[in-house]
């Protein structure tokens, strides 16, 4: 018998590998068109809904200004109720840029907590909420990546 909070699991799994490998296509491929995102314990502003072409657009020159990233994600606790799945999952998030403005190390940690919908090509994240509930090392990796990164994405388009 299939056990779809499998299924689940890898959409939400995808969310790292997408963004650790920058492979953006798979990274869109797994939300809906709109989706809900709520980032507000890592920046502070406010939950927001948009469409799911414009969050990646979003995150993309931070993560290309970045060196390396890796997503760890843990511990899923899926409960599906018919086509809509809710999938709490820990995660350390280690970004790296080296600099000449110290560690090269900014990690964070905490939870998601994902909403899923069932579609025809399969189940799609349409909220992402992060709580951060740890930080560690150098937060001005993260000012100076998504500096670099800006200028990256402008040079590319």
């Amino acid at each position: 018998m299939h056990d779809e909070r499998i299924d689940v699991a890898q959409v939400v799994y995808s969310y790292a590998t997408g963004v650790d490998t920058k492979d953006w296509a798979l990274y869109r491929s797994i939300f809906t068109d709109e989706v809900d995102i709520d980032f507000s314990s890592w920046d502070g502003r406010p939950a927001a809904r948009m469409r799911g072409d414009a969050w990646v657009a979003g995150v993309r020159p931070l993560f290309l200004g970045l060196d390396a990233t890796q997503h760890s994600m843990t511990n899923p606790r899926i409960a599906i109720d018919g086509e809509r799945a809710t999938c709490v999952m820990y995660v350390q998030a280690a970004h790296f840029l080296h600099h000449d403005g110290g560690d090269p190390e900014f990690t964070i940690g905490g939870y998601y907590t994902d909403e899923l919908v069932k579609t025809a090509a399969g189940w799609k994240l349409c909220a992402v909420k992060l709580t951060v509930t740890w930080r560690r090392g150098n937060y001005h990796v993260m000012t100076l990546a998504a500096e670099r990164g800006a200028k990256r994405a402008q040079a590319r388009a």
